[in-house]
């Protein structure tokens, strides 16, 4: 079962140190291990998606709250919102949030978290975290 593993790995290193060849990387990695980037929320759309980017590179955004009920030891209860970027770059997925989703709408949305930096209009630079969708389900109201 080792040996089988080895054998899959090889190939894949070759490569890797082919890329290191052409400039991509001055070395293969000293180890190659699996990690998780995978986040799921459930909430409601802040705002219509918007289509921002350029021609060549377009891109949907939507806001989407999700909230947590605190209750204090005095019985009184507390809601805690919190409002996450969401932003789709697949060609299906973009015209489909663009076309479908609304303000108030229920949404899931599955992706990846990501952190980076944007530059407001007057030229300062805020950090910024994304949730890139892979998938967003609509859910529609059952007056609806």
């Amino acid at each position: 079962m080792m040996q089988q593993g080895k054998n899959f790995l090889k190939p894949l290193l070759n490569g890797l140190r082919g890329m290191a060849a052409r400039g991509a990387s001055s070395a293969a990695p000293a180890k190659i291990e699996k990690t998780v980037n995978t986040v799921t929320i459930l909430g409601r759309v802040g705002a219509d998606p918007q289509l921002r980017g350029s021609q060549e590179h377009p891109v949907v955004t939507f806001s989407v709250a999700t909230h947590t009920n605190y209750k204090y030891e005095n019985g009184d209860w507390s809601q805690r919102t919190d409002w996450h970027r969401v932003v789709v770059f697949k060609p299906n997925l973009r015209e489909s949030v663009l076309e479908y989703l609304k303000k108030g709408q229920r949404t899931l949305v599955q992706g990846k978290i990501t952190y980076g930096e944007i530059t407001d209009q007057q030229g300062n630079q805020k950090t910024s975290t994304s949730i890139i969708a892979d998938d967003v389900l609509f859910f529609r109201d059952a007056n609806n």
